[in-house]
């Protein structure tokens, strides 16, 4: 069962270079984040994801891990984190880290240990195939840059070595099955890195490529879960209230290895993509088919098919986490306006399952384009400062301007925190209401029911949660007999929506909630 606190919980994910600078170097840090808990909490969020703060040498952002149990310099100190961890918690707000289990830094002490030609405890963390050359196979390696006479395979970039949690099958001598004492190793010491971080009053990790762990893994990932099974063991008996998400988009997998909740990711063709970035369809590259574009067919169709399916399967294991956007997506704002946002936000904070808001997201800020950095290739674009006033570079950083992470967005109308606050119809306070009324009605969270009413193409959406009907109508016209409200009065709505003769009535581009 998924931590108890998990039920009432909004997450805000936060890349920690891009939030906010205190020490006017042009990158964000951890006494950034501690200055801005206080605007965390009042947007309705009452846990945070921090995008990897560890040491590194940044060549993929911080997913090159080069010492797990130490914070990158750039961002503060240990000590700074663990005061994070304590003010937060004082606040009522969780903190989760991101884990990246599959790999590490080339330049972490392990591997270069591991790298080495005289045989030592590290030589088998990493998966090493005894071979210079592999000849055509279709194994992602790299050879010649070690003492040690053979080629290792990696996990994602060149500078990402794999570590070794075995093989399902192995079938090379260089190949070793997921009990052999090298990956048990891998596995003890992934667990030794999170009770480091657990003792220090960390709530939990966010895991980054959670399936990648056993190489030749079937399709159900029976490697890999049972890995994460013997993980789920050691959290259940020593921390008991601590969580895992997982970077999987699979929870029919997921949620029976031990995580609490797996992110529904933006996979081309899923039915997320359907929700917010089906920019291409029928051949027509100028096209935006998301369903909450005003001028979309607006059919939930796929996204309904896909969630429902893992929803009814998954429902008492744990929960499916929906997100307006995440470090590795395009943002929202890049092909909605304001109303559609509001829209898109409504249906997603009101879903069952724990939401995680991308910071900046609540003000609709601007996918940017960008050169790569620090490998976000087009990515990059959803990493830049968050935008907070209309001052020096637009309230991120009081330093130079050429020294920060990332440029701000640099239109006149960027949009910020300081200029949405008084205005009650902005995108910044529509997010908090939702939210607030998400908190304040248990039907409308993590593990009250779901039923789908009616989701007809081109009509309105409805569906319960609990004893609550809810409606959105995407479309840019009014729908006079949307559902059957008898004995039901709207106590929240977007655009425009009333109930009249015991039926539900809705204007153009709304949402309601009835009770």
């Amino acid at each position: 069962m998924p931590a108890k606190w998990l039920k009432d919980t909004v997450f805000y994910e936060i890349y920690p270079q891009s939030f906010y600078d205190t020490n006017k170097d042009g990158i964000g840090d951890i006494n950034g984040i501690i200055e801005k808990l206080d605007y965390i909490k009042s947007l309705g969020c009452n846990a945070l994801w921090i995008n990897p703060c560890y040491d590194s040498p940044f060549k993929d952002a911080g997913y090159d891990v080069r010492d797990y149990k130490k914070v990158a310099p750039r961002y503060g100190t240990n000590n700074d984190l663990y005061r994070l961890f304590d003010l937060a918690h004082q606040k009522g707000i969780r903190v989760l880290l991101d884990l990246v289990p599959g790999h590490t830094s080339e330049e972490h002490e392990w591997f270069k240990m591991s790298s080495k030609a005289e045989p030592n405890e590290f030589s088998g963390r990493y998966i090493w195939t005894g071979k210079w050359f592999l000849g055509c196979r279709n194994i992602p390696y790299i050879g010649g840059e070690t003492e040690r006479a053979s080629t290792y395979l990696i996990n994602f970039f060149k500078c990402q070595p794999s570590l070794n949690y075995g093989f399902l099958k192995p079938e090379e001598p260089w190949q070793n099955p997921i009990d052999h004492p090298d990956a048990i190793a891998t596995r003890e010491a992934l667990k030794d890195i999170m009770r480091f971080w657990l003792s220090h009053g960390c709530d939990g990790f966010r895991v980054d490529m959670a399936m990648s762990l056993v190489k030749y893994d079937d399709e159900q990932k029976t490697g890999t879960r049972a890995v994460w099974s013997d993980v789920k063991k050691m959290l259940d008996a020593e921390f008991p209230n601590a969580a895992m998400v997982a970077e999987w988009s699979a929870p029919k997998l997921s949620l029976r290895c031990g995580f609490d909740m797996d992110f529904y990711l933006s996979d081309w063709g899923n039915g997320y993509v359907q929700l917010l970035r089906e920019y291409s369809t029928h051949g027509d590259e100028k096209k935006d088919n998301s369903y909450f574009r005003k001028a979309s067919d607006h059919d939930m169709t796929g996204f309904l098919t896909q969630y429902m399916d893992w929803y009814q399967d998954t429902k008492d294991l744990g929960y499916i986490s929906l997100l307006t956007c995440n470090h590795d997506t395009v943002r929202p704002r890049f092909n909605m306006d304001e109303t559609e946002l509001k829209l898109c936000y409504a249906f997603l904070f009101t879903m069952p399952g724990v939401p995680f808001l991308y910071y900046g997201d609540e003000i609709g800020m601007r996918y940017q384009q960008l050169p790569t950095k620090e490998g976000g290739y087009f990515r990059t674009g959803s990493r830049t400062p968050m935008q907070w006033n209309k001052g020096r570079n637009l309230g991120f950083s009081e330093g130079c301007e050429d020294a920060l992470y990332l440029p701000v967005d640099p239109s006149q109308d960027a949009p910020t925190v300081e200029a949405q606050e008084n205005d009650p119809a902005s995108l910044l306070n529509t997010v908090r209401a939702i939210l607030a009324l998400r908190h304040q009605e248990q039907d409308l969270q993590a593990d009250s029911p779901l039923a789908i009413v009616s989701s007809e193409p081109g009509k309105p959406v409805v569906y319960r949660r609990g004893d609550l009907l809810l409606a959105v109508n995407a479309a840019g016209e009014a729908f006079a007999d949307a559902a059957d409200a008898e004995g039901k009065q709207v106590i929240f709505s977007l655009g425009g929506a009333k109930v009249e003769n015991g039926r539900l009535s809705l204007s153009a581009q709304s949402f309601a909630v009835l009770k």
